[in-house]
C-alpha cells in the first residue's frame, strides 16, 4: 500500500519533494500505525465490499474496517459474519492493491471463530478492532488475539476502542486509563493503535456535536481525549487515532465556514475557489479543522464513515517542506542548543523539539513531503481533477 498511489509519476514529481513510501503488514509497527491514515468503516453486511475495493483504493483508502458491532443490527450478526468471511475470501483470492483490512468484532470468541472459518483467507486480514474495551474485559480480546497469532503465524494486530463510561467519568478516568495502559503494555507488539469512540463517549452525556463544532469544542469529551493522549503517547509506545467525523452532506449552518479563502485564491490553480466551496458544502471544512486540532494534540489518523473524507484527511497529513526542513535541522543538532529555522520565522530548540521532529520524519516517510511551493490545496485540487 502507498498513499497517493493514484497520482501519475508526473503529478507526483510536480507535488512532492519526497514521495510517500510503500508499507504493508511487514512494516515497523509504528510506521504501520501512522500509515492507517483515514480508516474507513463499512458495515459487515455490505455484500459488494470486495468488488468495490479497487475503487476505494483509487479514492485513497489505505485502511478499512468491516464492522460487525454497532454498524449492524443485533439480528444481522450471523449474516454479517458469513458475509465478512466471503468478502475476505474474495480479497485473498484476488489481485491488485488493497488496503489494510480489519474486522470490528463484538466479543473475543468472534475473533477465534472468524479466523477458523477464514482458514488461509485470514492472510487478507491485518487485524481486529475491539469495541467497548475496558481494563476489566479487554484481556479476553488480547488473549484471543494472541491465540490466533500463534495458530496462524500471521502478524495480526488489535486496535482497542476506548468508549465506555470509565474513560470520561472524572471519578474513574485516570485509574482506568492507567490500568488500560498496563494491560496493553503486556501485549504492546500486537497493539497497532488505540482508537477513540467519541460517538459513544458523547452518547453517555446525551451529546452530539454539530457540523459547526469539532470534538475538541465539547468540554466533557475534550478532557477525556486529552487524558487518553497524556497516558498513552508520552513515550511513543502507542499511537492514538482520531474520533469519527459524522457528517458528509451539508445543510444550513450557524457559523462561518472554517476554511479561509486565501489558500484557495491562487491564480495558478483555476477552480480552487470552487474546490473550497465544495469542501464547505459537504461540511469537510469542519472535518479538516478537527484533523488540525487532532494533530496539534498528538493524535495520528482518523476514523471516517464516507470515502469523501479520506482525501482531505490525507492531504493534511502530508508533511510540508517547512516542517520537513525544521525536523531535519532539529535532529541534526546532536549537541543541543537553539537556532533559527531555515525559513527564518521561528526558533528551533533541539532537545524539546526532538520528539516532534522524529514524529514528523516518520509521517514524512508514509505521507511524503510537499515541494516548497505546494500546499494541501494543490494536492486536493489535483486529486479532485483526477477523480
Amino acid at each position: 500500500m502507498r498513499h497517493f498511489s493514484s497520482l501519475t509519476p508526473e503529478q507526483g514529481t510536480a507535488l512532492f519533494r519526497h514521495l510517500p513510501r510503500a508499507f504493508d503488514t511487514a512494516s515497523d509497527r509504528r510506521t504501520l500505525a501512522v500509515g492507517l491514515g483515514a480508516t474507513l468503516y463499512t458495515p459487515g453486511t455490505r455484500t459488494d465490499y470486495a468488488r468495490r475495493i479497487g475503487q476505494l483504493v483509487r479514492e485513497g483508502v489505505a485502511s478499512s474496517v468491516l464492522c460487525l458491532e454497532d454498524a449492524i443490527s443485533d439480528d444481522a450478526v450471523a449474516d454479517g459474519e458469513r458475509n465478512v468471511v466471503e468478502q475476505l475470501a474474495s480479497l485473498h483470492a484476488g489481485s491488485g492493491e488493497r488496503p489494510l483490512v480489519f474486522v470490528r468484532v463484538r466479543n473475543a470468541d468472534q475473533v477465534r471463530d472468524l479466523v477458523k472459518q477464514l482458514e488461509e483467507s485470514a492472510a487478507a486480514l491485518t487485524g481486529f478492532v475491539f469495541p467497548k474495551f475496558t481494563a476489566a474485559t479487554g484481556g479476553e480480546y488480547l488473549e484471543a488475539l494472541a491465540d490466533v497469532r500463534a495458530s496462524t503465524g500471521l502478524p495480526l494486530y488489535g486496535m482497542p476502542v476506548l468508549e465506555t463510561g470509565e474513560v470520561p467519568y472524572s471519578e474513574t478516568r485516570i485509574a482506568e486509563l492507567l490500568r488500560l495502559r498496563a494491560l496493553l503494555s503486556e501485549h504492546e507488539e500486537s497493539v497497532l493503535a488505540v482508537r477513540i469512540g467519541a460517538t459513544d463517549l458523547c452518547g453517555l452525556y446525551g451529546l452530539r456535536r454539530s457540523r459547526d463544532l469539532t470534538v475538541w469544542d465539547l468540554a466533557l469529551v475534550r478532557e477525556a481525549l486529552a487524558d487518553i493522549v497524556n497516558v498513552f503517547t508520552r513515550d511513543d509506545a502507542f499511537t492514538v487515532t482520531g474520533a469519527v467525523w459524522e457528517y458528509f452532506t451539508g445543510t444550513e449552518r450557524l457559523f462561518k465556514p472554517q476554511l479561509r479563502q486565501s489558500p484557495f485564491g491562487r491564480p495558478d490553480l483555476p477552480g480552487a475557489p470552487e474546490l473550497r466551496y465544495d469542501l464547505i458544502r459537504h461540511d469537510l471544512d469542519g472535518l479538516m479543522r478537527e484533523v488540525v486540532l487532532d494533530k496539534a494534540t498528538g493524535i495520528v489518523g482518523k476514523t471516517v464513515i464516507h470515502p469523501s473524507h479520506v482525501r482531505p484527511v490525507h492531504a493534511l497529513y502530508v508533511v510540508t517542506d517547512e516542517e520537513f526542513t525544521d525536523a531535519q535541522t532539529t535532529l541534526g543538532m546532536t549537541g543541543g542548543g537553539v537556532t533559527g529555522s531555515t525559513y527564518s520565522n521561528k526558533m528551533i530548540e533541539s532537545r524539546p523539539h526532538a520528539r516532534w521532529a522524529a514524529h514528523t520524519l516518520r509521517r514524512a516517510e508514509v505521507f511524503g513531503v510537499l515541494r516548497e511551493d505546494r500546499t494541501f490545496v494543490d494536492l486536493l485540487h489535483l486529486e479532485e481533477a483526477s477523480a
